[in-house]
């Protein structure tokens, strides 16, 4: 084993393949080819003398040596992230972070409150991404995670930061046509706006059908502000978290406001190799500062400290 030429670049690489389990998705996290990434590994284990990933068509496993090496590897990399962060000016939060959601409450509600992070902190950069398919905080896809569910991972530190409620919108237009429900038996009647069934991605969204049996969809989307622009037009009745203000931007009018209970409450997950990381902590203070102030969690559920 040639212990003196092994480089951290090398690990680094072996690293995210094990966290990716293949090699081009490692690649993507990376910044690198295929290719690189595939002679690094090898170039790793010719210098140990071992092999280190077991690959067939769903991409790569770690060997048992694979695994061990790992663990190595993730010792080293958080021995790396506290010296960056020692050496970071403790008065000053610098760097950038990663915060993944969905698209409805990163784009309608997340995108706007940063501008006041930025004025606090300017050397923090925040990169939002929205998507509607899982991001995977263990494996580093992004920092932070805000989801409508608790998510189960090794690794994570998951805990609720806020609860917001859900109601049922219509345009003054579709009301003065169709009339406005006083209840729920009379929604049978109306037509709605909701999510394409087959291509929903996650159950916490189908608050619809959870809130009105059978309703008559007329119109669906993968989109909430397809969904809404939709409804805003006339198409039909929608569901609409709170924080899209629905109101406010589209002059969309709430129904049945009483009768509609539904809630969801709002999960932060962290990597624990990151939470206390000078600038995820600044996020993550922030996060709890707005959500606090505008979609507390309800007494007798701890935000998260």
């Amino acid at each position: 084993m040639d212990f003196k030429r092994i480089s951290w670049d090398d690990l680094r690489v072996f690293l995210e393949v094990g966290r990716n389990r293949t090699l081009s998705a490692a690649a993507r996290q990376l910044g690198l080819d295929d290719s690189t990434v595939s002679r690094r590994i090898a170039q790793l284990e010719y210098r140990l003398g071992e092999a280190l990933l077991e690959r067939d068509h769903q991409g790569a496993r770690p060997t048992a040596r694979g695994v061990q090496l790992l663990e190595h590897v993730r010792e080293m990399e958080r021995g790396m992230l506290a010296l960056a962060e020692d050496m970071e000016d403790p008065a000053l939060p610098t760097g950038k972070v990663r915060l993944a959601s969905m698209e409805g409450i990163s784009t309608l509600y997340l995108s706007g409150q940063f501008t006041e992070l930025r004025r606090r902190h300017p050397q923090l950069l925040i990169e939002l991404v929205t998507s509607s398919n899982m991001v995977h905080v263990n494996r580093r896809e992004a920092d932070l995670l805000i989801t409508f569910f608790p998510l189960e991972a090794r690794g994570l530190e998951v805990m609720p930061v806020g609860e917001f409620r859900l109601h049922l919108y219509a345009a003054p237009a579709y009301l003065a046509q169709k009339g406005t429900p006083r209840s729920l038996e009379a929604l049978s009647s109306h037509a709605f706006v909701s999510y394409i069934d087959d291509l929903v991605q996650l159950d916490t969204v189908r608050w619809l059908q959870e809130t009105i049996a059978e309703p008559q969809v007329v119109f669906q989307s993968t989109s909430m502000l397809s969904q809404m622009f939709a409804a805003a037009s006339g198409a039909g009745l929608v569901m609409l978290p709170e924080f899209a203000r629905a109101e406010q931007l589209y002059g969309l009018v709430r129904v049945l406001e009483q009768e509609i209970q539904t809630k969801r409450t709002l999960w932060l997950s962290v990597h624990r190799d990151l939470q206390y990381m000078r600038r995820v902590k600044t996020v993550i203070g922030f996060l709890r500062e707005i959500f606090n102030r505008d979609y507390p969690c309800p007494p007798g559920v701890l935000p998260m400290d």
